[in-house]
């Protein structure tokens, strides 16, 4: 089972790329900022843990959130949050530590689903947790690694994996898919309450929403739209934006960028016959059209961004024959892609333990 890749970059500029293969986490970090040699992989074994999520803030810590199952005392299926971080590039990660469930007296608490998380500018890491009920449950840790109680954000419509976003301004923002149309929350400022914002007019296709930051404190949501099953931008208060597009069932990956002097978006995903698609528009101007580009190359999952330490977009992805590929951006005035090189062999690597 993959769940995965992540890219992202390390504190000393050098990228990392995770992912939860077989129920341990393999990690690659480059050997130099922006080089084309890669390390690894490393392994954290994730004994139980089906499905993951990863999240980064300002100072670069990665934190990984699991979801963890495993039989309890009577026979059944029961469900609980770990959490591990890695605070420096190319060192050990930390031990598997336990979030619990947050509601773990209920039947159907092996049903949790797969968490969002986001990591607010004071280093405060936020988790977002699906239940079968509908409902979304926030526990957050502030910056001194102290856990505060689930706290219930009031909905019993919400479906599975939902995508949070921390903006540079401080504040944390959450979309959730839902059966009738997509809730959103935000927080007023720095270590404010989550408070409901708008509904959103379209129904997200779970899984596929991804916030992005694309003005000074003003979150874009691009998502695969049920209703027309093409891709959407979405911004509270406003109407949907359609992309077009022949999207897969993954998620969308989205980066800001400058490009020609102007500040840009730079989408990808996956489209519906299995191709790495990427977009690039002015930042929040999508109504005047999105350019896509095929790649030609195909790919497992999802594919994901991330910029270099020379401030390269890179576009990392599973091949179809499951080794993992990676492209750089060639040209600095705009979005031509490199060469695909291979990180490791053309499979996944028999892994190195850490201890």
């Amino acid at each position: 089972m993959l769940s995965g890749p992540w890219l992202l970059p390390g504190h000393d500029g050098r990228l990392l790329v995770y992912a939860l293969v077989d129920r341990s986490v393999l990690r690659w970090t480059e050997s130099a900022p922006g080089g084309d040699h890669w390390l690894g992989p490393d392994i954290l074994p994730a004994p139980d843990v089906t499905r993951l999520t990863v999240a980064q803030g300002g100072n670069r810590y990665v934190h990984l959130i699991g979801r963890q199952v495993r039989e309890n005392g009577d026979g059944n299926l029961a469900a609980e949050l770990v959490y591990a971080i890695q605070y420096q590039a190319g060192r050990p990660m930390s031990e598997w530590r336990t979030l619990g469930n947050p509601q773990p007296s209920r039947p159907r608490s092996a049903q949790t689903g797969l968490p969002a998380a986001a990591v607010d500018a004071a280093g405060a890491l936020h988790v977002f947790a699906p239940t079968a009920e509908g409902r979304v449950l926030l526990r957050r840790e502030d910056a001194k690694g102290r856990w505060e109680p689930w706290l219930d954000l009031g909905v019993t419509a919400a479906l599975d994996t939902p995508a949070a976003v921390a903006t540079t301004s401080g504040h944390v923002a959450l979309l959730a898919p839902a059966r009738a149309g997509a809730l959103t929350w935000c927080q007023r400022g720095p270590d404010a309450p989550m408070e409901r914002g708008h509904d959103l007019p379209v129904l997200a296709l779970p899984g596929s929403a991804t916030g992005l930051e694309t003005s000074p404190g003003r979150v874009t949501w691009y998502l695969t739209d049920l209703r027309g099953g093409g891709i959407v931008a979405a911004r509270p208060g406003e109407w949907p934006v359609p992309l077009g597009g022949d999207p897969g069932d993954g998620r969308h990956a989205a980066l800001t960028t400058v490009l020609g002097g102007r500040p840009c978006t730079v989408l990808a995903h996956r489209d519906a016959a299995g191709r790495i698609m990427l977009g690039v528009c002015a930042a929040e101007d999508e109504r005047n059209g999105v350019w896509w580009t095929d790649t030609g190359t195909t790919c497992l999952g999802d594919p994901v961004l991330a910029r270099d330490s020379r401030g390269r977009v890179v576009v990392l992805a599973v091949a179809a024959d499951g080794g993992l590929i990676l492209a750089r951006q060639a040209s600095g005035r705009e979005l031509v892609l490199g060469d695909w090189i291979r990180i490791g062999t053309n499979r996944w690597p028999t892994p190195h333990v850490e201890v």
